[in-house]
């Protein structure tokens, strides 16, 4: 069985929205990330991994977004060697002023252009892998 695991890219104004994880963590503690977490397990429910991204994104920062758009999917496993499956989405900010609510899991929030992400310390690749497609995701969406 794989742990489903669901990520925010969270747009305003030019810039996206990321964490710094904590040391804490069990998976890159220490590192930037998307926000996002674990999909619980609840019985039979419509829209599971939109609704789960909507509670970590106000559990860890206090923040509302809209319009969840698919960016991209993948697989990994952490290093305790658990596998997971994990779904990106792109998302409008919608309100809220962000913050960190709980140090178990967050130690810092940043809103940042993707030139200042990649000048940042502790980028793995998969998160710029993963700004590039959001960032072709919402391209998509302003054309149409």
């Amino acid at each position: 069985m794989f742990i489903v695991n669901v990520e925010g890219a969270i747009h305003k104004d030019g810039k996206w929205l990321f964490i710094r994880r904590s040391e804490k963590e069990e998976h890159a503690g220490g590192m930037l990330s998307f926000i996002g977490g674990k999909v619980d397990d609840e019985g039979n429910k419509a829209n599971v991994l939109e609704e789960t991204l909507h509670r970590e994104i106000d559990e860890e920062v206090g923040v509302k977004v809209k319009n969840l758009q698919y960016v991209n999917s993948s697989s990994f496993v952490t290093d305790k060697g658990k596998s997971v499956v994990d779904i990106v989405f792109y998302c409008e900010y919608e309100s809220g002023e962000p913050h960190v609510k709980s140090l178990d899991e967050v130690e810092g929030v940043f809103w940042l252009t993707s030139e200042e992400l990649e000048k940042k310390e502790s980028v793995p690749d998969f998160l710029i892998e993963n700004l590039k497609q959001a960032e072709l995701v919402k391209s998509s969406l302003v054309t149409n």
